[in-house]
């Protein structure tokens, strides 16, 4: 384990000012890559081939998403397949060969109306950075019930893509009604013989392509006004059925299953951004495809940008651009020279940085 670097040295901006505070970390950073899935450890990999020295803070859930995945064999590169934790050490452990330095703390606070940036984490550390790098992904709207935490990777989870082919020829249950559930029911009919999809209404918030594909479906079956209340397993320890409840009459049901895919929405981890940085009406950051913000030195990568793709060789391929643009930028710095410390970076001119999601279409 590396640990984030500590000294007491004062250290020179491009500019020839001074940063030091007396703290607990005196030194100015290339880049700090905070969060610790597929893109925060791409970025801080590049970044370290580029010589940046990075620091990657990893947040509370290390590896992300990819670390609840049962086994990932849609990733290229491993034919035989590998757990989402063995991906994540695997992606670690490269990084860090590089030089990229990890430090086991959660953001707490970023501050980016001033440049350098600062970043303040719950173990009491604040770093200044010339740029920031934000991988800090989504999560899983979550069932919240019984039997949902201690089954997952055990038959329950939130993507059909990455774990579909383990239930070959199993029963299973979908939970929810808009897209996202439709498109991955439909895509689990490939490997289950029978697919239930429970929602709480009796009409989908889906598309009607969607919708029309999914009830025209023999394989896929609606259990309509109902929800999930718990999730039941067997003495392998694997998931066996769920007890449902009618959203109408209150009637307690019982489903036999072998596996639930949960699709009732995803939150971003977006929490250190309110006020600071352009969101989309979703709570996603807004990025050009450039992996750009609206804050110059600012960038995003993974599924805190991404809510299209949503996968581990996206989120990596997002991951490598936004450290090939932070290189870019601490470039140009290098070549104009930083300007004077605690100047609002806002101020500085961003062509080509979107203001709607809209405008990612058109850049594209």
């Amino acid at each position: 384990m590396s640990e984030s670097n500590q000294n007491g040295a004062q250290m020179q901006n491009g500019a020839g000012a001074q940063v030091s505070k007396g703290g607990t970390e005196d030194t100015l950073h290339e880049v700090i890559v905070i969060g610790s899935g597929p893109a925060g450890w791409t970025a801080g990999l590049y970044a370290a081939r580029a010589n940046l020295e990075p620091l990657l803070i990893t947040g509370d859930d290390f590896g992300g998403q990819v670390s609840i995945t049962y086994e990932v064999e849609n990733y290229p590169g491993f034919p035989e397949g590998l757990s989402g934790p063995d991906l994540v050490e695997k992606f670690k452990a490269q990084a860090e060969r590089f030089g990229c330095t990890t430090s086991y703390d959660h953001v707490t606070e970023i501050v980016v109306d001033e440049h350098p940036f600062t970043v303040r984490t719950s173990q009491d550390k604040e770093y200044r950075t010339k740029s920031l790098i934000l991988c800090t992904g989504a999560r899983p709207r979550f069932l919240e019930v019984p039997g949902e935490q201690e089954y997952t990777g055990k038959g329950v989870s939130y993507c059909a893509t990455c774990d579909g082919f383990f239930f070959r020829g199993k029963e299973l249950v979908v939970v929810g009604g808009g897209d996202s559930a439709l498109e991955e029911g439909l895509f689990l009919t490939k490997f289950a013989t029978n697919v239930k999809v429970i929602h709480r209404r009796d009409e989908l918030r889906a598309s009607k392509i969607l919708q029309d594909r999914a009830l025209a479906n023999d394989q896929i079956e609606f259990v309509w006004n109902a929800v999930v209340t718990s999730i039941n397993g067997n003495e392998n320890g694997v998931v066996s059925g769920v007890n449902t409840r009618d959203t109408l009459t209150g009637e307690q049901g019982e489903l036999a299953t072998d596996g639930v895919f949960v699709y009732i929405g995803h939150i971003p981890n977006n929490d250190l951004y309110h006020g600071k940085l352009d969101l989309d009406e979703d709570g996603h950051l807004i990025a050009d495809p450039m992996t750009r913000t609206n804050i110059p030195g600012v960038f995003a990568a993974g599924e805190i940008a991404d809510k299209v793709f949503k996968q581990v060789a996206t989120s990596v391929g997002q991951g490598c651009a936004a450290a090939m643009q932070a290189e870019k930028f601490l470039a140009s710095l290098e070549a104009v020279g930083l300007p004077d410390l605690n100047e609002d970076p806002r101020a500085w001119p961003t062509p080509g940085v979107p203001k709607q999601t809209a405008d990612l279409v058109a850049a594209d």
